[in-house]
């Protein structure tokens, strides 16, 4: 299965994971990254994510595809949240499979890496004072 899509409700990890289903997958990489509690020693209360849509998924799918092309790798499955999520919930899911996991580590790591780097997704963070725009 290849798929990249953004969504506003949460992120069931099970379910995608339950769609990797090659027999020839000896290694199945998930990577969630979430909102964490605390930034630069400010209590964060939640995140809020805004995209370019139609641009987000264009440059996800790129990703993607030059991923499939440069590792070894089965599938890939990378899904990002968007709207108010909460400290702890999955903002961004990217599951790689791959016969070994080498390459579905190196896939892994390059996806996140170029979704921070190129792909038009931003993400403000709330406190109790107030609120900022984050980058990168």
């Amino acid at each position: 299965m290849k798929l990249c899509t953004l969504q506003y409700e949460p992120i069931d990890v099970d379910a995608l994971l339950a769609q990797c289903t090659n027999p020839s997958d000896g290694a199945v990489v998930c990577f969630i990254g979430r909102p964490r509690n605390i930034d630069n020693g400010r209590e964060v209360l939640y995140l809020e994510y805004e995209a370019h849509q139609s641009m987000a998924i264009k440059e996800l799918t790129t990703i993607m595809q030059k991923a499939l092309k440069q590792f070894t790798i089965n599938d890939c499955i990378v899904v990002h949240r968007l709207g108010r999520v909460d400290i702890g919930q999955a903002s961004v899911v990217i599951i790689v499979t791959a016969m070994h996991r080498k390459e579905a580590f190196n896939a892994s790591q390059f996806i996140i890496d170029e979704l921070k780097k190129s792909v038009p997704i931003w993400k403000k963070e709330y406190f109790n004072d107030g609120s900022q725009w984050k980058s990168g």
